[in-house]
């Protein structure tokens, strides 16, 4: 029987209009600091948006944070925002942007180095309240509490997470997406799709219906992916995108099951060493990690390649298809599944392995059985 307690407190506003309704959400005498990366938030007219529906409070703006946000761009609107007094903070972007936000917030209140939340892992006992408007569907960041930052000095590349930091409110507008290039959509199914993947692929536990939640997003995701990337304009699967990358992190199909994420943390690391999208360095550790780690995943590897891609046959046969359609199916989206496809070649694996080992990562995995050799092993199979 699973044992488990599940909260969410986000609250989601989706659809079309419903940066409309942020505002009904947010106190009337806030001092808003609105948060967001590059310009397309700007020339899109997202951001014009979200301050008319703000009209009103003290608004002020804080922008160019990166894809991948580093601490050193965060701790100047953390000075912003101290300076100017502000007390509620509305990221307008991506994953990223969110994090970076997250991260704002509990930086603002923090007595102390701010970096010692990630890298020493210091508790966040107070945090800004925030909200999300989604312009980039990948993370899940709008409805979970986790946050992943980097520092640019040292090429490092963490994560952290608090209760305090679950969005008080998200708004999922997929319009609001619709301008994004072929490359970041395709990125964020990936990231989807590995999310629900670091949750469900790992052993069983008598979960099914937690199997059958994960099992229909990924299904969906298979189907919907291409169509948004072939029809960039059209809703109905745009929006459908839009509300699987909210629930494949929002904590749901989590709850009471073992979880995996390894590849998101070797991931990271080739993110901060050589400077690869996040989505990017997903779709190249999965399907050798799941090579690699074949045994040690047999069963949920079979239920995977059977109920997900339909496969039938002997289970090694259905496991090597598995892998397979999975490296085919991120290959189909224009996403790379091979180190040398990106540039990296056979030092990679090595220099990788000593990065998670500096970072005390050296247990990784749903058993905590992934050292730094199975990942050195890892990343061999992916050259």
């Amino acid at each position: 029987m699973l044992d488990f307690t599940y909260v969410n407190p986000t609250k989601i506003l989706f659809g079309a209009g419903s940066i409309g309704r942020l505002g009904a959400e947010i106190p009337a005498n806030a001092r808003v600091l609105i948060t967001y990366g590059g310009g397309s938030a700007e020339r899109n007219g997202t951001l014009a948006e979200v301050e008319a529906g703000l009209a009103g409070r003290f608004l002020s703006r804080f922008g160019g944070i990166e894809p991948n946000p580093t601490s050193e761009t965060l701790m100047r609107a953390v000075e912003q925002a101290r300076r100017e007094q502000i007390d509620f903070l509305v990221a307008v972007g991506g994953g990223s942007v969110t994090d970076g936000t997250k991260f704002i917030a509990a930086a603002i209140p923090f007595d102390g180095e701010p970096w010692d939340i990630l890298a020493r892992q210091a508790p966040v006992t107070q945090a800004i309240p925030l909200a999300a408007v989604v312009t980039l569907p990948a993370t899940g960041s709008e409805s979970n509490a986790f946050a992943v930052i980097s520092r640019a000095e040292t090429h490092d590349k963490l994560a952290f997470s608090s209760p305090l930091l679950y969005p008080r409110v998200a708004v999922l507008d997929p319009a609001c997406t619709f301008s994004l290039p072929p490359r970041q959509i395709a990125n964020g199914i990936v990231d989807a799709f590995v999310h629900v993947i670091e949750q469900y692929l790992t052993y069983p536990v008598e979960a099914p219906l937690q199997d059958r939640l994960a099992e229909s997003i990924l299904l969906t995701l298979i189907e919907v992916g291409p169509k948004t990337l072939a029809n960039p304009t059209a809703l109905a699967p745009r929006a459908t995108l839009v509300w699987s990358a909210t629930l494949a992190l929002n904590g749901l199909i989590a709850a009471g099951v073992p979880q995996d994420w390894a590849t998101h943390m070797i991931g990271h690391e080739l993110t901060a060493l050589y400077g690869l999208d996040h989505g990017r360095t997903l779709a190249i550790i999965l399907p050798a990690l799941l090579e690699e780690r074949r045994t040690a995943k047999h069963d949920k590897l079979v239920q995977y390649g059977r109920r997900v891609w339909g496969l039938s046959g002997p289970d090694e046969a259905v496991i090597d298809q598995a892998i397979a359609q999975t490296r085919a199916f991120f290959e189909s989206l224009g996403v790379a599944t091979r180190l040398s496809a990106v540039g990296l070649g056979g030092e990679t694996p090595d220099q990788v392995a000593r990065r998670l080992t500096d970072h005390g990562l050296t247990a990784l995995g749903e058993r905590q059985d992934i050292d730094p050799d199975r990942v050195a092993a890892i990343l061999r199979r992916a050259l």
